[in-house]
């Protein structure tokens, strides 16, 4: 069964837009678990505009007392500052089940690509055997069609495949050519040796279809659209109800 991890970053962009501890992100991360989702997502920035530093701490001390995995998103090129311990170090000292690493910039609004493998694996391999090295499944975000035969050079675990573009595809009603894309970038993953997750802009409304479209799907991580819906049908409804799509 492919697994639900709950991306709880807006969640924090909430509660930072007010200031203050209101909504509460670990009594939004135990309703997840508690309604059957099988684990966290944060992606720290390094402007902690949503997940913070802190954040992370609390749900990697969840994740342990729950026995849980935690996933931790980040770009690990992006420069150590005030706040922002870098990303390397978040993981040394939360130690998440999985690192997923993600080539966004500093001011990017949401992770909108993937890596560029054949450019930047030599960059990405030292990295990856550090984190490897902490006891971290090491994902790499991967655009549909990249060449995920370098990703896999890396020495990386797991490729996570961009499904922002598929998304948009199937809300106009003709995602056949993405999905075939997606579906593609998933076979030479597994043919090179890496496990495939999703994720990005998936929905109740186009989950079911990009899983039948491709099967084996090990992990999708689930945030805006999640939240959004949540805000309909309450919380532990809505993660309940991705489960039982799952």
């Amino acid at each position: 069964m492919t697994r639900l991890s709950v991306n709880l970053n807006k969640i924090a962009l909430l509660r930072n837009s007010r200031g203050g501890n209101d909504p509460d992100m670990l009594r939004a991360a135990r309703t997840c678990l508690d309604a059957g989702a099988h684990g966290l997502t944060l992606h720290p920035r390094p402007d902690a505009r949503h997940a913070r530093a802190d954040d992370v701490m609390a749900l990697a001390g969840l994740a342990r007392e729950r026995g849980v995995e935690l996933n931790l998103e980040g770009n690990p090129f992006a420069a150590p500052r005030p706040g922002y311990p870098g990303f390397l170090a978040l993981c040394r000292e939360a130690r998440p089940a999985q690192a997923t690493l993600v080539p966004d910039d500093d001011g990017q609004l949401t992770s909108d690509h993937g890596f560029d493998f054949t450019r930047d694996g030599s960059r990405l391999a030292p990295l990856v055997a550090a984190l490897k090295a902490l006891g971290c499944r090491v994902s790499l975000f991967a655009g549909a069609g990249s060449a995920v035969e370098d990703a896999a050079a890396t020495g990386a675990d797991r490729i996570e495949i961009y499904t922002g573009p598929f998304a948009a595809a199937h809300a106009a009603g003709d995602a056949g050519a993405a999905l075939a894309a997606c579906a593609d970038t998933a076979r030479r993953a597994r043919a090179a040796g890496l496990g495939v997750n999703a994720g990005h802009d998936l929905s109740q409304h186009n989950l079911r279809d990009f899983l039948q479209g491709i099967p084996g799907i090990q992990e999708v991580s689930i945030g805006h659209a999640l939240v959004g819906e949540a805000l309909y049908d309450g919380l532990a409804t809505t993660v309940a109800r991705y489960v039982a799509l799952l």
